[in-house]
C-alpha cells in the first residue's frame, strides 16, 4: 500500500492511521525497518515534527521500536498484539495456555458455522504446512501452521475471537517455532487432520477435543524441560 499526501487538519492522526495500516498490511512485516524519517517525510508531505510524533505515539503502543542510531523497527502488527507481547514476553508456557481456550472454543465453533471456502484454506494451508515438513523448511512449517490455526479461528465467524487471536499472532509463531522439532532425527509434526476432518464433518466436540490434544501435549513437554 503506497503512502500518500494528507490533508491539513489533524496530521498527526492521519500518518498514524497510515503507518498502523502499512504494518497491518504487511508492508513493513515484524522485526524489518520502516522507512527512514526524511522517507516518510517526503511519502507523506508533512513535517518532521509530525512523523516523530506519529512515530512516537506507535512506539508507546507497542506497534515500533525506535533503537537510538540504528533506526525504527516493527515489534508488532497491531496495539493488541503489542501489550500482549509486552505481558507475555517470551514465557512459552503462557502463550500456550492462552492459545488453548481460545483456539479449543475456536474449534468447537469453527465445526458448525464454517462454510465450504473455509475448509478449502484449511486444507491448502494444512498442505503447505505438511510439505515444508517434509522439505525440513522449518520457516514455512511455522508460518504455515500458524495460519492454518488462524484459519480455523475465522472459521469460527466470531468476529471477537478472531480479533483476540489475531491479537496474538506474533507470540503463536513464536510458540510454534519452539515447539517444533523438525531438526531432531524421527521426530514426527504434531498431526493436525483429525481436527480438520472434524470441523468438516461439523462435530464440535470432537474438533474440540483435536485442539485441546495437542496444546494439552504441549503444555505436558513444557512442564517436562
Amino acid at each position: 500500500m503506497p503512502l500518500a499526501a494528507t490533508q491539513r487538519s489533524g496530521l498527526v492522526d492521519q500518518v498514524i492511521s497510515q503507518l498502523r495500516e502499512a504494518i497491518r498490511a504487511g508492508e513493513w512485516p515484524v522485526g524489518r525497518r520502516i522507512p527512514t524519517e526524511s522517507e516518510l517525510v517526503a511519502d507523506l508531505g508533512v513535517g518532521r515534527n509530525t512523523v516523530r510524533e506519529a512515530v512516537r505515539a506507535l512506539a508507546h503502543c507497542g506497534l515500533l521500536e525506535v533503537r537510538q542510531g540504528d533506526g525504527t523497527y516493527v515489534r508488532a502488527t497491531s496495539e493488541v498484539s503489542g501489550a500482549i507481547r509486552r505481558l507475555a514476553g517470551s514465557e512459552l508456557r503462557e502463550v500456550l495456555q492462552v492459545r488453548k481456550p481460545l483456539e479449543v472454543e475456536g474449534a468447537r465453533l469453527a465445526a458448525t458455522e464454517r462454510t465450504e471456502d473455509d475448509l478449502r484454506r484449511m486444507r491448502e494451508f494444512l498442505g503447505t504446512r505438511d510439505r515444508a515438513w517434509e522439505a525440513g523448511r522449518i520457516d514455512d512449517y511455522v508460518h504455515a501452521d500458524a495460519r492454518f490455526h488462524l484459519a480455523v479461528i475465522e472459521a469460527a465467524h466470531n468476529t471477537l475471537l478472531t480479533e483476540l487471536y489475531r491479537g496474538l499472532t506474533e507470540v503463536i509463531v513464536a510458540s510454534v517455532a519452539a515447539t517444533t522439532r523438525i531438526d531432531l532425527p524421527g521426530t514426527e509434526s504434531t498431526g493436525h487432520h483429525g481436527l480438520l476432518d472434524a470441523v468438516a464433518a461439523r462435530d464440535p466436540e470432537r474438533a474440540a477435543a483435536e485442539a485441546c490434544g495437542f496444546l494439552t501435549d504441549l503444555l505436558d513437554r513444557e512442564g517436562r524441560r
